[in-house]
């Protein structure tokens, strides 16, 4: 017998977003205990670096918390197949209006383990260029007023510090791009580089 077996598994709830599932679990000691999971498809995260150094921020509103928040440009991923850093080019180029020549691995995330089946993973984009107006997306939603806007990296990680920027997704790409910056890029990995702890759809 091997510890944390799942004995059984119910679905509870079925959302556009999210599943609950309950899981009948076997501690170590053999006592079977009830786990609440909430599986979720997974998430990309965008570091979009300009060549002054400038990061590419956006504030969205967020119901949950009823706050409007200093984030990344970033999004689920929703489309079976697609290879995570091109959910981020598009979730960049409809967020931010920008296409990006580079694509790197900066770090992946998962945001609350004990709780939650999510794992992000935040790429650094570079050579930055616009997307032409033709092409640019339309937000909907939540997606009407992002409120674009470019600081220094530097500058962004100190709203980290002072609490200014909250979002998890945010606080561990920015600390990842100043680190890897500051290390001439060599942490970076590649775009494709493996990532096992992706959510199966």
């Amino acid at each position: 017998m091997t510890d944390f077996d799942t004995v059984s598994s119910r679905t509870v709830y079925s959302g556009h977003v999210v599943t609950l599932r309950v899981d009948d679990v076997r501690m170590p000691g053999g006592e079977v205990k009830a786990r609440e999971v909430v599986q979720q498809p997974g998430a990309v995260g965008v570091v979009a670096l300009d060549e002054a150094g400038q990061v590419v921020l956006i504030r969205q509103y967020r119901h949950p918390v009823r706050e409007w928040l200093v984030e990344l440009p970033a999004g689920l991923l929703d489309v079976p197949g697609e290879k995570a850093y091109r959910t981020a080019a598009r979730e960049l180029a409809e967020e931010t209006g920008l296409t990006a020549g580079r694509w790197d691995v900066l770090v992946d995330v998962r945001n609350s383990p004990g709780l939650s089946t999510e794992a992000v993973r935040v790429f650094l984009a570079r050579d930055l260029a616009p997307v032409p107006d033709a092409d640019r997306h339309v937000g909907t939603d939540e997606e009407t007023d992002l409120g674009v806007h470019r600081v220094p990296l530097d500058e962004a990680v100190a709203g980290v510090f002072s609490g200014e920027v909250q979002n998890a997704l945010a606080v561990s790409g920015l600390l990842a791009a100043a680190y890897a910056r500051d290390r001439d890029w060599a942490p970076l990995r590649p775009a494709d580089a493996p990532w096992p702890a992706r959510p199966e759809h």
